[in-house]
């Protein structure tokens, strides 16, 4: 680990990943953000995706701070497909090839007592499926002309059989479990082509930053503590970083803190 907080995977399958462009959905926070700066790290080309412009050219500074390269942010509202339509347009202008698709991006509703408005159950359920459909499906022509082509959807353990649903609404939970169906869908779309569809599952997770000091002292968390940004970035990158005849189709991240098993979200 640098005292940057980067990844180091000199020696590893993932030094590969030098000069590859690649989409984060959802990059301008959280865990998008740090896919994002990871990834840069790495020396990738990350073209970063999110409904923010603004926040978008935060990353982007910190890209170019820590690389020196000028990475590009575009707008996209993955809940509304005109939003979808017009970004990919944009991208593939200036990106006629596209080596990783990672599918990050989708709208958070959680678990209260009062009314949803009808805005909020669309936004939820269209940026997690129809939003994030149309935006792989306009990427397909560019990712074939990848010697490298994948598809990540970071889907949750939300969109899993039998899982509760803890603090997830009802139109969260149906909307990722579509996810996970979208993401088995394209894996069995892109039989016999370069492509693979890879999915992520995540439990809830503690958002920690590369910027921060808290990046580097992942590693050493005992069991019992959450699950972290960190982990998730390294699941991608060990998932992306397979031999090609290798697909991690799905990959579920687990933990005794806020995991799969309900006694995980008990407070003792």
């Amino acid at each position: 680990m640098s005292s940057t907080g980067e990844i180091n995977m000199e020696g590893s399958p993932a030094s590969n990943l030098q000069d590859l462009n690649v989409i984060v959905t959802g990059a301008a926070r959280g865990l998008g953000a740090a896919m994002a700066l990871t990834l840069s790290d790495l020396g990738c080309d990350v073209i970063l995706c999110g409904r923010s412009l603004s926040a978008l050219d935060v990353v982007v500074g910190h890209i170019e701070a820590r690389t020196g390269h000028r990475s590009q942010g575009f707008m996209l509202d993955l809940a509304d497909a005109a939003s979808v339509e017009t970004a990919a347009q944009e991208i593939l202008t200036n990106f006629p090839i596209v080596d990783v698709l990672i599918n990050n991006g989708a709208a958070w509703l959680g678990q209260r007592e009062t009314p949803y408005e009808s805005a909020e159950v669309l936004a939820a359920i269209n940026s997690a499926i129809t939003g994030t459909f149309l935006f792989t499906q306009a990427f397909i022509p560019a990712l074939q002309k990848s010697a490298r082509p994948d598809v990540v959807t970071i889907g949750s353990i939300s969109g899993l059989t039998n899982v509760g649903l803890y603090t997830a609404s009802v139109p969260f939970y149906a909307a990722k479990h579509g996810q996970t169906a979208l993401a088995d869908g394209l894996r069995q779309m892109f039989l016999g082509t370069p492509i693979r569809s890879i999915c992520i599952h995540p439990p809830w997770l503690e958002d920690v930053s590369p910027l921060e000091a808290d990046w580097d002292h992942v590693p050493s968390r005992a069991k019992g503590k959450m699950v972290t940004n960190r982990d998730i970035v390294e699941a991608v990158m060990y998932a992306i970083t397979r031999p090609r005849h290798v697909t991690i189709a799905s990959m579920i991240i687990d933990s005794d803190s806020q995991g799969l098993d309900y006694r995980s979200h008990l407070k003792s």
